[in-house]
Formats: C-alpha cells, sequence, structure tokens
C-alpha cells in the first residue's frame, strides 16, 4: 500500500510538472518519456490499493468506482498535455525546417548571380589579355624598328666621320693651293669646289639631325606603348574626343526645298498659331518660349529659334549633360525638362505639329572643339499606334549621314522595347530613349559623356554622332529643329 502510495503521488507530480511547465526541444520530450513511464505504475498501484479495500471490506463499491474515474481523469490530462506538447514541439519543427528552405533559397539566388559576375569578369579579362599581347607585338615591331634606326645612324655616323676627314683633306689642299697663288680659272674651281663641299656637309648634318629626332621620336612612342596596358580604361574616350569635325566639310550647303501647300501653316479660328513659323510670320521675331496650338491639338509651349529668316520649332536641346534623358516610355510621349535649357519637346506633340504638313527635320551638331556642324533630313513621323515610327530622307548637311534612310525606325525606351534582337536591349545599354535600328551607333539621346571619363563602358553609352563609315564623334551638344517645307533656302 505504501508503495502504490508512492507511486501515485510521483505520477501525479509529473502531471503537474508537464502542467504548470513548458520545457522546450528536447527537455520536453524527456519529461513526456517520464511521465509515459510513471502512468502505469501509478494506475497499479491504485489498482492494487482498491483490490486491497475491497478484499477487507473497508470501502463501499462506489468510493472504489469514483477512485478508478479520478485516475482516469488524472491520466486524461495528462495525455491532453502531452498532445499539446506534441503539438507545439511539431509547430516549432515546421517553423525551423522552412528557415532552413528559405536560407538554402537565398544562397542558391546568391551563388547564381555570382556565377553571372565572374563570367563577366573573365570576358573583359579575355579581352584585356588580347589587348596586351597585341601591344606586345606592336612593341616588338617598334623595337625591331629602333634596332634598324640606330644600326642606320651609325653608319651615317661612320660617313660623317669619312666625309669630315676628306672635307679636311680638301681645305689642306685648298690652302696649300691659296699659297701657291693659283690662276683666276683655278681659283674659281677652288670655290666652286669648297661650296659644294660646304653644302653636302650641310645636308649631311641636316640628314643626321632628321635621324636623331626620328630617333628621339621612336623612344618616346616606345615609352608610350609600354604605358598603354596602365591606360586602357582612359584611351577610347579620349581618341573620341580627339575626333573631332576639323576634318568635315566645314562651308554649309545652300538648300532648296519645293513649296508646301500653306494650309498646314494658317491661324486656327481661334487665333492660335500652329507652330513656330506661323508665329514668326505674324510678328514675332525673338527666340523664347511661346504657346502654339497646332489643329485637331491642344495648344501647348514650346521653344520657338529665329534663324535663317524664320523660326523653328526646337523638339530636343542638350548643351551640359544637366538633364538625365534615362526615361521612361511616357516621359519621352509627354516630354521632360525646361523649354530654356535641356528638355525634350515628346513624342505626342511632335506628331501633332508634323501632321498639318510636309516638314524638315534638322540635327545641329557640336564638338569638345566647338566644331559644328549639321543634317538636314525630309522625314514622316507616324502616331501612337506606330510607337512614332520615323522614315529619313538625307537632304543635305556639312557631316556623313549617321541614320538609316527609307527604313521604319520604331521609338524605343528601356520599358518600352518592340525590337529587341538577339536579347539585347538597345535603349536599356544605351541610356535613353531613340529610333533605334538593329541597334546602331548614333543616339543623340544617350548618356552625356565629356572626354577623358573614367570606364570603358561609358563608350557606348555617350553622347555621339557615328557614320556607318568612319569613326565616333563624341558631342558637347545637341539641337533637333523641325520647319515646314515651305522655306525655299536657309544657311
Amino acid at each position: 500500500t505504501q508503495n502504490s502510495h508512492t507511486a501515485k503521488t510521483v505520477g501525479r507530480k509529473s502531471l503537474c510538472i508537464l502542467t504548470n511547465q513548458r520545457v522546450p526541444g528536447a527537455e520536453n520530450m524527456k519529461i513526456i518519456l517520464a511521465f509515459l513511464f510513471i502512468a502505469p505504475l501509478a494506475l497499479s498501484a491504485s489498482a492494487d490499493k482498491d483490490y486491497s479495500s475491497f478484499d477487507s471490506a473497508a470501502s463501499p463499491e462506489t468510493k472504489s468506482r469514483f477512485a478508478m474515474l479520478d485516475d482516469v481523469r488524472i491520466l486524461a490530462n495528462g495525455l491532453l498535455q502531452l498532445g499539446h506538447g506534441l503539438k507545439d514541439f511539431v509547430h516549432k519543427t515546421k517553423g525551423q525546417m522552412n528557415d532552413i528552405f528559405q536560407k538554402l533559397y537565398i544562397f542558391d539566388r546568391s551563388f547564381y548571380e555570382l556565377s553571372l559576375q565572374t563570367s563577366e569578369i573573365k570576358e573583359e579579362e579575355e579581352q584585356l589579355r588580347q589587348t596586351t599581347a597585341r601591344l606586345q607585338i606592336n612593341n616588338e615591331e617598334i623595337k625591331n624598328l629602333s634596332q634598324e634606326m640606330n644600326s642606320k645612324i651609325e653608319d651615317l655616323i661612320q660617313n660623317k666621320i669619312q666625309l669630315q676627314e676628306k672635307v679636311w683633306g680638301l681645305e689642306d689642299k685648298v690652302t696649300k693651293l691659296a699659297i701657291i697663288q693659283p690662276s683666276v680659272q683655278e681659283t674659281k674651281e677652288i670655290s666652286s669646289l669648297k661650296a659644294f663641299v660646304e653644302q653636302q656637309d650641310n645636308h649631311i648634318k641636316q640628314l643626321l639631325r632628321i635621324v636623331e629626332d626620328q630617333h628621339v621620336q621612336l623612344d618616346r612612342q616606345h615609352n608610350q606603348i609600354m604605358e598603354l596596358e596602365d591606360k586602357l580604361n582612359h584611351i577610347e574616350l579620349q581618341e573620341l574626343a580627339e575626333n573631332s569635325f576639323a576634318e568635315e566639310q566645314t562651308e554649309p550647303e545652300a538648300i532648296s526645298f519645293p513649296v508646301r501647300n500653306a494650309t498646314a501653316i494658317t491661324y486656327q479660328s481661334d487665333g492660335a498659331a500652329p507652330d513656330c513659323t506661323a508665329l514668326y510670320n505674324s510678328g514675332v521675331q525673338s527666340s523664347g518660349v511661346y504657346t502654339i496650338k497646332p489643329n485637331g491639338s491642344e495648344s501647348f509651349d514650346v521653344y520657338c529659334e529665329m534663324k535663317f529668316g524664320s523660326s523653328w520649332t526646337v523638339i530636343q536641346n542638350r548643351v551640359d549633360g544637366s538633364l538625365d534623358f534615362n526615361q521612361t516610355w511616357d516621359a519621352y510621349t509627354d516630354g521632360f525638362g525646361d523649354l530654356n535649357e535641356e528638355f525634350w519637346l515628346g513624342l505626342n506633340k511632335t506628331y501633332s505639329i508634323t501632321k498639318q504638313g510636309d516638314y524638315v527635320l534638322r540635327i545641329e551638331l557640336q564638338d569638345w572643339k566647338n566644331n559644328k556642324r549639321y543634317i538636314d533630313y525630309a522625314f514622316r513621323l507616324g502616331g501612337p499606334e506606330t510607337d512614332y515610327t520615323l522614315q529619313l530622307s538625307r537632304i543635305s548637311g556639312s557631316i556623313p549621314n549617321a541614320l538609316p534612310e527609307q527604313t521604319e525606325l520604331r521609338f524605343s525606351t528601356a520599358d518600352h522595347d518592340m525590337d529587341t534582337i538577339n536579347d539585347f536591349n538597345c535603349p536599356e545599354n544605351y541610356l535613353g530613349g531613340w529610333w533605334h535600328s538593329e541597334c546602331e551607333e548614333t543616339n543623340l539621346n544617350g548618356k552625356y559623356v565629356a572626354p577623358r571619363s573614367k570606364g570603358r563602358l561609358d563608350r557606348r553609352k555617350g553622347l555621339y554622332w557615328k557614320p556607318k563609315k568612319g569613326r565616333y564623334y563624341l558631342l558637347k551638344s545637341t539641337k533637333i529643329m523641325i520647319h515646314p517645307t515651305d522655306l525655299k533656302s536657309f544657311d
């Protein structure tokens, strides 16, 4: 009886521990196992006590039955607490498993991005190796050329010594002849011979001076080539800056255009001007910001530039890189910037002007040596349903053409690229919306890059003009204007 009472007491204490305490993890599992071990002992002891009481006829049958129900309740509470503990343990285990899976996913993604960056670094390293190999070959060629020049210089020095010895011998002979007092004819021959010798000597000295200068230049070039490996990130843009318009045609061309139907530049019934040319014809003679109202469109502000005896509507102006032209499709459609500084008028506004009739598109360019050039196109601009398709036909200019002619060019931005070619997004890589054609080289809405800017990738993101057959022209400023084709001649 005493043993059964002890076992029952221990069982009840274990149940109290399970009821009043929450032990996380492994400790909770240990208490659960202890309860499973102790509970049967408590029940067995209680049963023995009940049987002993029954044999001694000390307790009635109802008391034994209530005692059994009490034990069952205790066991039920223990099992309930055990269930709650197991449920909490399962939830915690699930949470830990989810955390582990999340960390594994983050690790896999980081590893993938790292592998992509590693591939790009390997490609750049391979390009650098190829460039270094070409420079080493050029260096060897210059070394060989320098050795040949040194050999020639030594030969010339030997020839000079021999000629000097001959000159000294002739001078001695002339001195002796002067002492002997030669005849007049002999004196003339001697003077002629002496003049010839002096002339030859001067010629030899000039040749030696030229050779020495060439040798110095070769040494300087050799030193420069040795330093090229450390300057690869600066050379390309420096070359772009040196490619100015100085060697191109400088005389502007006189341009004649057919007279266009005048209905395109007439005023609306309410008196608003349809473009800058109509404003000029009404008496406005100074450049500035004015309000126009094209036929069938709402009124809006434009910048009118007075030149060539008329007024042009400016649709793009870039002067110093103060405005970021890497904008969205909506921004290029509606326009952005300050009309008195850098700006893009907007495709929708430009279309509302040009749909009134035939217009001329003029592009004015200025390089970093302040040389200015221009090019004029007859053009046609489509509406929003065609993504503002542009077709060009060159009329004249003072710089080679760099835009495809007689081709439908769709306007694209990084977020609205309709003609992605070979998975290469032109607007995204060239940082600006433009009428791209197979990712050609010219982009007047690209990133504004000054000469000697660091970074090799900036070359293809700069503001430049690139004819199909020709070099890059890195630009300092650009301006795009339109004018009705009724202008007879300008420039």
